[in-house]
């Protein structure tokens, strides 16, 4: 698919975000009567039945099984919602397509022939609230980052993340297609590659699709490398995608680890790691960014709109 740029590694990124970043400092979310356990990669607050929401990842310290809750404000803190759907999922993720509500997260299972080894695929919902969400699409086994977005012609853009053979450690891919009924694995699967966007040890993917005043797509999304001592290093990223031309704008990283407070990581190899979750654009220019920090936390940072420079 079409590029009009070459890849950038992380450290070109850096170096080119050091030189225009903000100097802003964001802060830690608090969430809850979660028990003894995380919450982190949250999504932006979203408005469903009246609430401001935020769906997020509860997990224990020393685990990778989580749930994925709801959570409402109460003027201190953001407290799961007494009756609210509880999923055995990870990573959540939601939009609005056609005007219903569009939920997902990552389903962990244990390998068929293998099971001391996971697997995982991305499960879809969707309901006119959170409480009737049912379950109507799957993505391929090993794929992760499967992002919808409403387009403008009303077609609904696809953005998906294979990884090994076409896909490497993860990049990013393109569909579009005319109706949820047609989100099927097949049509994942057969996602054309964004090309020069990731260099082929490194990776990345999409988080939340915006689509823009002028009908092209703003994607928030993140890229990662590892250092030499196996070390993760997680960054957020913006880039603008024409779902028309196929074209793709250069990444551009927006925020870093050390955009935020000091705080609790679940191991010492994500200490350098931000997920990003999702972005409200403000009128005054500006945007909220919610991301996932360590494996650990949840914070939120004001930023500059990232997306008006594509409108």
């Amino acid at each position: 698919m079409s590029s009009i740029i070459r890849a950038q590694s992380c450290s070109e990124l850096l170096k080119n975000f050091e030189k225009t970043q903000f100097t802003a400092k964001g802060e830690k979310i608090k969430f809850i009567n979660v028990g003894d356990r995380d919450v982190y990669n949250i999504t932006a607050p979203f408005d469903i039945d009246g609430k401001r929401i935020i769906a997020g990842r509860v997990e224990k310290r020393d685990s990778e099984f989580s749930q994925v809750m709801f959570f409402a404000h109460n003027g201190e803190a953001w407290t799961p919602i007494d009756g609210a759907p509880v999923f055995d999922l990870q990573d959540p993720f939601i939009t609005r397509i056609n005007n219903e509500i569009v939920f997902g997260g990552v389903d962990v299972f244990p390998k068929e022939d293998a099971p001391g080894q996971l697997q995982w695929r991305t499960f879809f919902f969707k309901g006119k609230t959170i409480n009737d969400l049912k379950h109507f699409a799957k993505g391929p086994i090993g794929m992760k980052d499967i992002r919808l977005v409403e387009l403008s012609d009303r077609r609904i853009g696809v953005f998906t993340r294979p990884q090994g053979i076409i896909g490497g450690r993860g990049k990013i891919g393109f569909t579009s297609i005319g109706s949820l009924d047609e989100l099927t694995e097949e049509t994942i699967i057969k996602a054309e590659l964004i090309e020069n966007q990731f260099l082929d040890d490194e990776w990345g993917g999409s988080n939340e699709p915006h689509l823009l005043k002028n009908g092209k797509i703003g994607v928030l999304g993140h890229i990662a490398c590892f250092d030499e001592e196996g070390n993760r290093h997680y960054y957020s990223m913006v880039f603008m995608f024409d779902p028309v031309s196929k074209v793709s704008s250069p990444i551009q990283i927006i925020a870093t680890r050390s955009n935020f407070e000091k705080g609790e990581y679940k191991r010492k190899d994500l200490m350098d790691v931000i997920f990003s979750g999702g972005l409200i654009r403000r009128e005054d220019g500006f945007a909220e960014l919610y991301v996932g920090v360590s494996d650990a936390e949840a914070h939120k940072i004001i930023i500059p709109d990232p997306f008006l420079q594509f409108e």
